[in-house]
């Protein structure tokens, strides 16, 4: 796979991330999670033409899949396709570790004298998007951790099972989440996103969908309609 220009490899705290750093004068930073059997350079695509103010990390999963790859949860065979809460929230709690040592350790440049989002608020929240199983991670982090997350980006995903109490809170309240999804995907069939949007309207976020004839994967329209929902 052609890894993505201007940017960096680094292992940080067990971690292997790609890194895209910015010049920008109020750096955000923005978490994008990679699918099943993906890496840390699978998520680039989606990051052509992002707005300039992002500082983007993609981390690689924690778990190896066969024949190469990754994974958000260890190797499920009876279920495989359908991750719950308890399965993927020890990616997402480290996750969240994993962000918090980040923004502490890295400046953007040493003259500014400031970290990324450097104001404390600002500092806390990120925007974070993922693709299929990277969605539902995303999607996660969202649910259990709303203070932390600003923005989410749903590309080809679904919700995980296992939210029921929590959507009943109400977690999700005004926060903007973008949704895309092709109706010719048969790996995560459209109904399936159809129905986690209603669960995340349940739980309060207010949704913008694209939906367009595409299998796995995110069409143009849906790429430019991502491009000014994370502009915006």
């Amino acid at each position: 796979m052609q890894t993505a220009p201007n940017t960096d490899l680094i292992e940080f705290e067990g971690w292997t991330l790609r890194i895209r750093k910015t010049d920008h004068p109020s750096p955000r930073l923005l978490l994008m999670l990679h699918g099943f059997t993906g890496d840390e350079n699978s998520m680039w695509v989606f990051a052509r033409d992002l707005p300039a103010h992002y500082w983007i990390v993609a981390p690689r999963a924690p778990h190896v899949t066969e024949p190469s790859g990754y994974s958000w949860r260890p190797h499920h065979s009876i279920d495989f396709g359908r991750p719950s809460l308890e399965q993927l929230r020890p990616a997402a709690e480290a996750l969240i570790s994993l962000v918090d040592a980040y923004q502490l350790s890295v400046y953007p440049e040493p003259s500014r004298r400031a970290k990324i989002d450097a104001s404390p608020e600002r500092r806390r929240r990120i925007d974070v998007m993922g693709f299929s199983q990277g969605a539902a991670m995303s999607n996660l982090l969202a649910f259990l951790y709303p203070e932390r997350i600003r923005k989410t980006g749903i590309l080809a995903g679904f919700v995980p099972s296992g939210l029921e109490e929590l959507v009943a809170k109400r977690p999700l309240a005004g926060k903007p989440f973008f949704v895309a999804h092709g109706t010719k995907d048969e790996t995560v069939p459209v109904d399936r996103a159809r129905a986690s949007i209603e669960i995340l309207e349940q739980a309060g976020a207010q949704v913008t969908y694209c939906e367009d004839e595409v299998g796995h994967k995110v069409s143009l329209t849906c790429l430019r309609a991502l491009k000014d929902f994370l502009g915006e």
